[in-house]
């Protein structure tokens, strides 16, 4: 392990602006998909799929921010976009005054269904067609492990 100050060598530094590089490019392509397709933000298709996968396609809004890996204020602002365009509903929780929760409702899951295939096609062209299995198996274990480290903090 080395100290937080060192510098990275070349290979490590590569590394890094390449990783950096991919994600803003993969991002920026995922971002005008779901623009174009279903008028959705990155963030706020995370926010549907999370819900769509919950038991009953409802979360607390703790429990979803944490699952999307914003800020509750951040959520806040999403949810509140996503409920103004029918996508979403907030629902008090019986059981604890203090918590809300985000269920996806029928148009929420209806946009998903929409933008989920071309979701899909611009993660499998510009990300799965170009790795093998064994980078794709290399890649995913080391993400899983630098995920872990962070969450951990």
């Amino acid at each position: 392990m080395t100290d937080a100050g060192d510098a990275l060598d070349p290979a490590e530094l590569r590394a890094w602006t390449a990783f950096l590089a991919a994600g803003h490019l993969l991002d920026h392509e995922i971002e005008r998909q779901l623009k174009r397709d279903g008028g959705l933000s990155h963030a706020e298709f995370e926010v549907l799929v999370r819900l769509h996968r919950a038991d009953g396609g409802r979360l607390r809004m703790s429990d979803l921010a944490r699952e999307v890996m914003i800020s509750k204020s951040r959520l806040t602002y999403q949810i509140t976009r996503l409920e103004r365009a029918g996508l979403v509903k907030r629902t008090g929780c019986e059981s604890d005054r203090r918590s809300v929760w985000a269920e996806l409702t029928e148009d929420g899951a209806a946009t998903l269904d929409r933008v989920r295939p071309g979701h899909r096609g611009v993660v499998r062209e510009a990300l799965i067609d170009v790795l093998t299995p064994a980078e794709i198996e290399v890649l995913g274990d080391a993400l899983t492990r630098v995920g872990d480290r962070l969450r951990a903090r």
